[in-house]
């Protein structure tokens, strides 16, 4: 029998065992990375302006990647005729961030420590939040790492500037990261209905170069035309804020927003802009598992990010 045979060793099924991300191992020495990808846990909410629990979303999103710990032989989609995230994909998983409690300067600090250590690793970071503020320590960890040009799929723009004196919560990080000069521009999809961000927040974020589509545009336009938007040749840096997608699918979040996008319009423009840039950090934010009813908004965030890194090595496999 072969050593990755499923009739050998533990069968370890997915309610077994410590969860990690995809039940892949973990490291709790931010020195010792070695791998293609960390994921890092941001249990960061003091940036909610509705309903808090976003703190809680690492763990939930964890619990329900362990359905998809595709065990010995990868995940094998027979669309695409691919098995994705097989052995020759490294993961690990680095923990969480310290968040020290009404602190967010602190909280921010750490998180962007834990993306510094697993750029400085080579691994691609991902970081499972926690609300959208923490995106903000995130873009601050690449400094150092030459232009990027984020992909942000939300309800809401989130580009406000500053609001009795907040800098640093769930509403900002957009406006954060367009003024940092290695931020060449953001492509924001899924952004409708009444947002939190007034006119001229969305003004100062076309002027400062911010390219947005709402659902509906995106539908009419298709996934290849929506992805062609963003600039030829761009390293890209992805946030998805779970309510990007409809409530309908995806109801566990603090500020759900009706008329959001399916699992597979989400799906195949990641898949487009896998296959076209380098994807260089992945943020999933808002998971807020007290509202999510059945668990189902936890798997959809445990999938998308599965099905992402997927396509994102085996593209990479194809460039190589």
């Amino acid at each position: 029998m072969s050593a990755n045979s499923y009739d050998t060793g533990r069968l370890n099924l997915p309610f077994v065992g410590i969860s990690t991300f995809g039940k892949r191992p973990y490291i709790d020495d931010w020195s010792k990375i070695d791998a293609d990808i960390a994921i890092l846990g941001a249990p960061f909410d003091f940036g909610t302006q509705f309903r808090a629990g976003a703190r809680f979303g690492p763990r939930a999103v964890r619990e329900a990647s362990t359905l998809f710990s595709f065990g010995h032989a990868g995940a094998y989609d027979h669309e695409d005729d691919v098995t994705y995230m097989g052995a020759d994909v490294r993961m690990v998983d680095i923990g969480d961030a310290d968040i020290v409690h009404t602190d967010t300067e602190k909280s921010h600090a750490n998180i962007e420590a834990g993306v510094r250590a697993i750029l400085k690793a080579g691994a691609l970071p991902v970081t499972i939040g926690g609300d959208h503020s923490i995106n903000i320590p995130c873009i601050r960890a690449f400094d150092d790492q030459g232009p990027i040009h984020i992909l942000q799929i939300d309800a809401h723009l989130d580009f406000v500037d500053v609001r009795h004196g907040v800098r640093h919560g769930h509403g900002n990080p957009m406006r954060r990261a367009a003024e940092k000069d290695y931020v060449t521009g953001i492509t924001a999809l899924g952004i409708r209905n009444v947002s939190s961000t007034t006119k001229e927040g969305y003004d100062a974020a076309r002027a400062m170069g911010d390219d947005i589509l709402s659902v509906r545009q995106i539908r009419k336009l298709g996934p290849e035309a929506t992805a062609a938007r963003i600039p030829e040749g761009a390293r890209l840096y992805v946030t998805i804020d779970i309510d990007g997608f409809c409530p309908s699918i995806a109801p566990g979040t603090g500020t759900p927003s009706h008329g959001g996008f399916l699992y597979y319009e989400v799906l195949e423009i990641l898949q487009q802009v896998a296959q076209r840039h380098d994807i260089v950090g992945i943020d999933l934010v808002e998971v807020a598992p007290d509202y999510d009813r059945d668990g189902t908004t936890a798997i959809l965030a445990a999938q998308v990010l599965l099905n992402f890194l997927g396509f994102i090595f085996h593209a990479r496999k194809q460039r190589a």
